[in-house]
């Protein structure tokens, strides 16, 4: 063929020219690139994960760093309750061994009685009442039983008497009740 021949051949059939494949020289660039970045990236991502699980294992024991201090506080006040609560269940104790002996004075006994009311009132007011045991069941969490008596008035083992009055602060036993246990 000639170069006319050539020429006419290439005008008049273009696409029958052989198509030139797309230049991947520059895409094997970026996949080079991609795969320096990919372990880059990947480490990242890892170190990303591990920053992550670090700071909710911190949250976490924070949280129960704080539940714990909650209730170590709340424990303390309690205990700090009772501790002063104890001088003032030793006064009524007195007031009421005073209110249970005659008086001529009407109106002394009157004040000692209302002395005696105030310093219940307070008790109350701190969280803390009175176990009440006579004629209920033993239970040596409450009870400290110092006597036990055969009487058939009760059933088997029932406060039949209470010596000192035991007084408890939610389920916390501050003082326990001084009884005598019946046993027909």
């Amino acid at each position: 063929m000639t170069d006319k021949e050539m020429k006419k051949s290439k005008k008049a059939k273009p696409e029958e020219q052989p198509q030139q494949e797309p230049d991947t020289a520059p895409v094997q660039p970026e996949e080079e690139a991609k795969e320096q970045e990919n372990p880059q990236l990947k480490k990242l991502t890892e170190e990303n994960a591990q920053l992550k699980d670090q700071l909710l294992r911190k949250m976490a024991e924070f949280d129960n760093f704080r539940k714990r201090t909650l209730r170590e506080k709340e424990e303390l006040a309690a205990h700090v309750k009772a501790g002063c609560a104890e001088p003032i269940i030793s006064l009524i104790d007195n007031f009421e061994r005073a209110l249970s002996c005659p008086c001529s004075d009407a109106e002394f006994y009157k004040g000692i009685q209302m002395l005696s009311t105030q310093f219940s009132d307070m008790l109350k007011n701190l969280g803390i009442e009175e176990i009440e045991a006579l004629g209920k069941p033993f239970d040596p969490n409450l009870h400290n039983a110092v006597n036990q008596v055969q009487d058939d008035q009760y059933p088997e083992n029932t406060v039949c008497q209470v010596f000192q009055k035991g007084y408890k602060m939610g389920d916390k036993v501050v003082r326990h009740a001084m009884v005598v246990v019946a046993n027909p």
